[in-house]
């Protein structure tokens, strides 16, 4: 089933007050906070659709808390998908299916970029294969959209602040509305 953007809306409201995997936010903060970072980057309305919606995934697959402290890869990056096919191209669900393979991307091509991911997303990583080799970074970096989701993921990795202003849902929903599928 399709989710439209009310769905997203009221999924937010029931469980978006919920901590973002160890992180001093939660995950509706974390969400707006990642399309923030992408607005003022000046990305278009799918790419910021794309940074709001990346870990919709979480809120879809109720795994508790923390589920990489179990041992658990939630999945995340597929499980929204088959909620969002058909709302939206590509360009907003590649990104969001890409933006874990990004970080064992940025992992494997800059120096300094595992040192500075929290604990979880270290912890993660490694349940979702860990770092790419040199081939798989140049395969993943190739294909379309991958770039899209380097950025995503940058700004992922950011967006963890405690009590940073952002902008209310609304208003990325609507931006949201703009890049629907018709």
């Amino acid at each position: 089933m399709a989710l439209n953007l009310e769905d997203i809306e009221t999924l937010f409201a029931r469980r978006g007050g919920e901590q973002y995997s160890g992180e001093p936010v939660t995950q509706r903060e974390h969400a707006l906070q990642t399309a923030l970072r992408a607005e003022r980057d000046g990305a278009d309305d799918e790419l910021v659709t794309a940074a709001l919606l990346h870990d919709l995934g979480h809120l879809l697959n109720e795994q508790g808390e923390s589920p990489s402290l179990r041992g658990i890869d939630d999945l995340h990056q597929y499980y929204a998908l088959p909620f969002l096919r058909g709302v939206f191209s590509d360009r907003v669900l590649t990104p969001i299916q890409w933006h874990v393979d990004a970080k064992r991307y940025l992992c494997a091509t800059r120096e300094h970029y595992w040192a500075g991911l929290s604990a979880d997303s270290k912890r993660s990583l490694e349940l979702q294969g860990g770092v790419f080799s040199a081939d798989q970074a140049e395969r993943f970096i190739g294909q379309p959209h991958a770039a899209e989701a380097v950025r995503l993921r940058l700004w992922d990795d950011l967006a963890k602040e405690a009590d940073c202003p952002t902008p209310p849902l609304a208003h990325f929903l609507a931006r949201a509305q703009r890049c629907m599928l018709k």
